[in-house]
């Protein structure tokens, strides 16, 4: 509790002290007949002052300022009509729950902003940079791509980069929400916002601090806010309308029968204050931008970034599920995942494939050297060259190597035959004979199965895959997830042509997300209803066109996303219904003179506080 609720909780028990006296001193005895009342009206009005002067005070500033419909001008005619009234204790009374709704109000408002606030100590202080052969400790922004940086033991790595030297195990909870460390050595690419827990890490930096991935996401959490989903534009909208419009009904319920059919003016005054107390839409105006913000929050603590509640509120909505194939459901980085000999043994064909491959920086390459994973002595190799789009040749311990595709091996008259095995076959001959193939594939990534089933689960009726890879391939990965349709061999004009004609089939008031993470996503993430970006190694390109970015690039929090987003709306309506529907009922019982004004401070605050702590279970949603 800080030191504003602090100071709410003191002024609400020196009223509620006030408003005993009132209520229990004996005034005629203490103060005489003569002045009893005058002590009593004494005590109610320091007890009402104490609770309500700021909403007074905020009430003449706003109509000073033209603001005139508001809910601190509702609560201060209300009460002040009451004290006129001479109903002391339901003026006080009033004003106290107001109080109260709006402590809880503020507690709620603070624990919602704890969230995001903790996502905020992501931020790096300092970088310890290499300069002149010593350290400096300097501002992040102050770091230029290509300079080294040293972090040490308990430190936030303040820059994205590549460890030149050293191991450690890095907490990235605060980015992904995975609770276990990961593991870190030379070659690999680190993220700012991470902690370093171990080693001391020499770490070459990649990215400028305004592009790093802290920054990113410090950029979209304080972005969040201000694309707002219809359901909060409907409200402010409707507040707008609202409050006017109840004044003036208040106004004539008060009047009109005592003018036209000469009612009892006081009751008539007292039936339009209960109705102005009753009117006060504070319970939506707070509870839904509430529940809005505890969605993204909730979201934010599992690695999830939503940029904004409109996107939350289409998420909810969607029905079909589009996914990119790579980088997306596969890992992105090729692996052997066979070797096929005819003549040799497979660590010699593969010794081969390697030897030919070493000059090649190629990722096929790349993977055929990691599979072999022995070291190239390059004096074997007397001559070497690459058919570009077909493989490459070298000239091993004095027999010729060609690896590659099978237009390679025909150019090269050598009879093959492909495998039955989905993925990339390099096809190996060593003197013109052919002597089996290498299968490369870009595995499946662990939760990729899990992500398509839970969203099925989910009621997503339609999932479909959009890829630049080969047919067989493409079916395989397909058939493997029990995806219900994908293209293949798509140009990235031709991948927005395919999400056109999805977007064309998916049913009505549904909505349809895209889910990629290269460059070349950027165009279709951006014609999406809802773009989803994988952001821990997506390229720049696709966060930025993404309306929802997952921190740790597992497929499965797409479904754990459209949970959030669906229960977050599920308790915006919750609220929306819950308000109306008591505050229609008790506006109905106060203009027939049956409701009291202890109703109307529950149609006001009681139900401000119930909507109000049913929003606060969104930030509960990602647990």
């Amino acid at each position: 509790m800080n030191s504003e609720h602090k100071k709410i909780l003191i002024r609400l028990a020196a009223g509620l002290c006030f408003l005993l006296a009132a209520l229990l001193l004996p005034a005629e005895e203490l103060f005489g007949e003569k002045y009893a009342s005058f002590a009593e009206l004494g005590l109610y009005l320091i007890s009402y002052l104490i609770v309500g002067g700021d909403v007074l005070l905020r009430a003449i500033r706003n109509i000073l300022h033209g603001q005139l419909f508001d809910e601190n001008f509702l609560m201060s005619v209300a009460t002040i009509g009451a004290f006129f009234l001479a109903e002391y204790t339901e003026a006080v009374a009033v004003m106290l729950f107001y109080q109260v709704g709006e402590l809880f109000q503020s507690i709620a408002v603070s624990r919602s902003r704890s969230s995001i606030a903790e996502l905020m100590d992501i931020r790096p202080d300092y970088a310890n940079v290499e300069r002149e052969g010593a350290l400096s400790r300097v501002e992040p922004d102050d770091v230029k791509v290509g300079e080294i940086i040293v972090i040490k033991p308990g430190e936030r790595v303040p820059l994205d980069g590549e460890i030149v030297e050293g191991e450690s195990r890095l907490d990235t909870a605060a980015l992904t929400g995975e609770s276990l460390p990961r593991d870190a050595g030379v070659g690999d690419v680190i993220v700012s916002g991470a902690v370093n827990l171990s080693g001391v890490l020499r770490v070459c930096v990649t990215k400028l601090y305004g592009e790093s991935t802290v920054s990113r996401i410090l950029e979209l959490v304080e972005n969040a806010g201000d694309k707002k989903a219809r359901a909060e534009n409907f409200i402010t909208r409707f507040a707008r309308y609202y409050t006017p419009a109840v004044c003036g009904l208040a106004l004539l319920l008060a009047v009109i029968p005592p003018l036209v059919f000469s009612l009892d003016w006081g009751a008539w005054v007292r039936r339009g204050l209960i109705f102005l107390v009753v009117s006060c839409p504070c319970a939506l105006v707070i509870s839904v931008p509430m529940s809005f913000f505890g969605g993204i929050g909730g979201a934010s603590r599992r690695g999830i970034l939503v940029k904004g509640s409109s996107f939350l509120e289409v998420l909810s909505k969607t029905d079909t599920v589009v996914f990119d194939k790579t980088g997306t459901l596969t890992s992105g980085s090729f692996t052997v995942v066979a070797v096929h000999p005819q003549s040799v043994s497979e660590e010699q064909l593969l010794e081969y494939a390697a030897y030919a491959e070493s000059f090649s920086d190629h990722p096929i390459a790349r993977s055929i050297l990691s599979a072999h994973g022995k070291e190239i002595d390059r004096s074997r190799i007397s001559r070497a060259g690459e058919t570009r789009g077909h493989g490459v040749f070298a000239v091993v311990d004095g027999r010729t190597v060609v690896a590659g595709n099978a237009a390679l091996m025909e150019g090269n008259g050598v009879g093959y035959h492909e495998c039955h095995i989905a993925g990339t076959t390099v096809h190996i001959a060593i003197d013109g004979n052919y002597e089996g193939h290498v299968i490369i594939s870009d595995i499946l990534k662990d939760d990729a199965s899990r992500a398509v089933s839970e969203l099925k689960a989910l009621g997503v009726s339609t999932t479909a895959m959009l890829t630049g890879d080969m047919e067989q391939v493409a079916a395989s990965v397909a058939k493997e997830l029990s995806i219900d349709t994908y293209s293949s061999e798509l140009l990235p004009e031709q991948k927005v042509e395919a999400l056109e004609r999805l977007l064309m089939g998916k049913r009505p008031k549904t909505s349809l997300a895209f889910v990629g993470d290269g460059i070349n996503d950027a165009p279709v993430l951006a014609r999406a209803d809802v773009g989803i970006a994988m952001g821990a190694l997506g390229s720049d390109a696709a966060i930025e066109a993404a309306d929802i970015v997952l921190m740790n690039d597992r497929p499965s929090d797409i479904a754990v996303a459209v949970r959030i987003a669906r229960k977050t709306m599920g308790i915006v309506r919750q609220n929306i219904w819950f308000a109306l529907g008591v505050k229609v009922g008790v506006l109905v019982l106060a203009a027939a003179g049956i409701a009291n004004m202890w109703m109307a401070v529950f149609a006001d605050v009681g139900v401000a506080v119930l909507a109000i702590l049913n929003a606060m279970r969104c930030l509960r949603l990602s647990e």
